[in-house]
């Protein structure tokens, strides 16, 4: 389905939705408190400007007796975008958020992934998978990449431990020039990037990605993701336990300075490597 396509259906879930509460004689406060979202969240489902979790679709067909017909639509919906379930309504947000601030322990992060790092990656994680799924997943990730690409893209800060520059993910040509895109992207000054080194030792997140979004007019969320699952947090308790985390790990990290320069060697010395084989 096509992400024009997409939005429209979605638009459709927030119509039907609108309608659906307003015969039960809801308001979007009525509805929101119980079914444990704000009104404003009822708002942004309805216009189709956030997308609901669903376990919150289940709640609004048990709420407004619907028999199950906003779940069916939600699946529908997941099934049928690039994105595994667990991660679809993330990549959503991202669209929606004005500042991303991610922590990548051991892989570069999606948004910063050339195409030839996506592949090593997807093949990696799917050896035995057709070229066609693996380009369809590739294509799925460098469309998120675009978002750094936007006039209004967001605030975009990452830390990345070390080992995520030193584990060789495809061939030596394609770390340098992963390397390489990401060292572009911090000096035209598009993203804030800063390495966790080695030296660091301990820290708060240990091996556990991490995501922190912030919105225009949404509460803060949280990612972190594990083996075929992730975890969307917005109590707003462990959002901010997660952000101090995140404050703790930025302020052991390397400047942005030292970092390029980090960077920049890691990629030279990929380059030597490739240039020997």
């Amino acid at each position: 389905m096509a992400n024009g396509s997409r939005q429209a259906a979605w638009e459709f879930f927030g119509t039907e939705l609108k309608r659906r509460r307003e015969e039960a004689g809801f308001t979007q406060s009525d509805l929101g408190s119980r079914v444990f979202v704000s009104g404003g969240y009822i708002g942004q489902f309805e216009q189709a400007i956030r997308k609901p979790q669903l376990d919150v679709a289940q709640r609004i067909d048990e709420v407004l007796q619907t028999e199950g017909f906003f779940e069916r639509l939600w699946r529908k919906l997941i099934k049928e975008q690039p994105y595994t379930e667990y991660f679809a309504h993330v990549a959503e947000l991202e669209r929606l958020a004005t500042e991303i601030c991610e922590y990548a322990p051991t892989v570069i992060p999606g948004l910063l992934q050339t195409r030839e790092y996506a592949r090593a990656v997807f093949l990696a994680g799917n050896p035995l998978a057709t070229d066609e799924y693996i380009e369809e997943l590739v294509e799925g990730r460098m469309d998120r990449t675009q978002l750094l690409k936007d006039a209004t893209r967001p605030v975009y800060w990452a830390v990345l431990h070390e080992t995520a520059l030193r584990i060789p993910v495809g061939d030596a040509d394609v770390m340098a020039r992963q390397l390489d895109r990401i060292a572009t992207l911090m000096r035209e000054r598009a993203v804030l990037v800063q390495v966790l080194p080695f030296a660091a030792g301990a820290h708060p997140v240990m091996g556990k990605l991490t995501k922190l979004m912030k919105f225009e007019d949404a509460p803060p969320t949280a990612y972190t993701e594990g083996v075929f699952s992730g975890n969307l947090l917005d109590e707003p308790a462990v959002v901010k336990r997660v952000q101090a985390s995140y404050d703790h790990i930025r302020a052991a990290a390397l400047s942005p300075e030292a970092s390029l320069a980090m960077i920049e060697s890691a990629a030279e010395d990929y380059r030597r490597c490739a240039s020997t084989t």
